[in-house]
């Protein structure tokens, strides 16, 4: 599968010129959310990541919110086990609502990481929880700098972003566009 190709397909990556929620600037956006209303593209992407880890004894499997849960119920249904996830409360991330993943082997999920700190938070969420993290999967993986632990991404294009002052496409007129969210 031309996981690039089916990216552009379903208007996930975008090229031209973007103003993030950040502030910063980019060449490429990745519209996630036409990936997961599309049940199909989201079970064939689910499934690579679900193959990879098949056969590491995974017990549960645990996304952030938001779109890290549609993640994770999709590999946990694909390999047949128990899903949760970690929501944000209180200022800080947890695995609750009764999710018992003690001494359970985890693997954490989610839609895309560009710097990590969902990832890194749901990791240090499960640790509070006494789950044992045996893998961390991403489908699109922009990020720049290394996670701090080892991770598969089903897609992975390193995007750099840009200061409106650094912007090479500002400095060549390109238009900016606002996407997301809207």
């Amino acid at each position: 599968m031309d996981i690039e190709k089916l990216l552009k397909d379903l208007k996930v990556l975008q090229e031209g010129h973007f103003l993030l929620n950040s502030g910063l600037h980019s060449g490429y956006y990745f519209e996630k959310f036409r990936i997961l209303e599309n049940p199909d593209a989201t079970s064939k992407l689910c499934k690579i990541v679900a193959d990879h880890f098949r056969e590491k004894r995974v017990e549960w499997v645990i996304g952030p919110t938001t779109g890290g849960i549609i993640i994770a119920f999709e590999v946990a249904r694909q390999l047949g086990l128990h899903t949760g996830f970690a929501e944000e409360r209180g200022g800080k991330r947890i695995v609750g609502r009764g999710f018992d993943i003690e001494g359970k082997r985890v693997l954490i999920v989610d839609d895309v990481t560009t710097t990590g700190k969902s990832l890194v938070e749901t990791f240090d969420a499960v640790g509070v929880k006494h789950g044992e993290v045996v893998g961390v999967a991403v489908l699109i993986d922009r990020s720049v700098k290394a996670l701090p632990f080892e991770h598969f991404s089903v897609y992975k294009k390193v995007v750099e972003n840009f200061t409106p002052e650094q912007c090479p496409l500002c400095k060549t007129g390109v238009n900016l566009q606002k996407l997301g969210g809207a």
